[in-house]
C-alpha cells in the first residue's frame, strides 16, 4: 500500500522549533523529488520546501534561513526542521512525492500525499 506518513507536529510557542518527519512506503522514494506543503484554514495549500533526487534543496522565501529540509534515502524518510516558528505558520503540514526527479514547487506536480500533521504556534 502506498503511504506517506507525517509525524512530529504539535504545539509550540512562537520562536520555538519542531522537526517533522515523513516516512514513505509502497512507492519509489530515492529518485523522485519530495516536498513539504502547508495549509491553514481558509487558505490555499502553500509550498514550503522541497528536495530533489540528489539532495538539492529549495525553500519558500518566507522560511529561508529558518527551515531545513533533508532526506535519508536509506530510511525512505524526509525531514523538515522548523526553527523560529511564527504564529501565522499554524497549519497542517503535508509531505508529498513529485512525479519527476525535480523539486517541484507546484502542488499539482505531486501525486502522492500524506495525511498531514498539525502544527500550532502560540503567540
Amino acid at each position: 500500500q502506498v503511504q506517506l506518513v507525517e509525524s512530529g507536529g504539535g504545539l509550540v510557542q512562537a520562536g520555538g522549533s519542531l522537526r517533522l518527519s515523513c516516512a514513505a512506503s509502497g512507492l519509489v522514494f530515492s529518485i523522485y523529488g519530495m516536498g513539504w506543503f502547508r495549509q491553514a484554514p481558509g487558505k490555499e495549500r502553500e509550498f514550503v520546501a522541497a528536495v530533489n533526487w540528489s539532495g538539492t534543496t529549495y525553500y519558500a522565501d518566507s522560511v529561508k534561513g529558518r527551515f531545513t529540509i533533508s532526506r535519508d534515502n536509506a530510511k525512505n524518510t524526509m525531514y523538515l526542521q522548523m526553527n523560529s516558528l511564527k504564529p501565522e505558520e499554524k497549519a497542517v503540514y503535508y509531505c508529498a512525492r513529485a512525479e519527476t526527479i525535480r523539486a517541484a514547487r507546484n502542488a499539482e506536480e505531486y501525486k502522492y500525499w500524506g495525511q498531514g500533521t498539525q502544527v500550532t504556534v502560540s503567540s
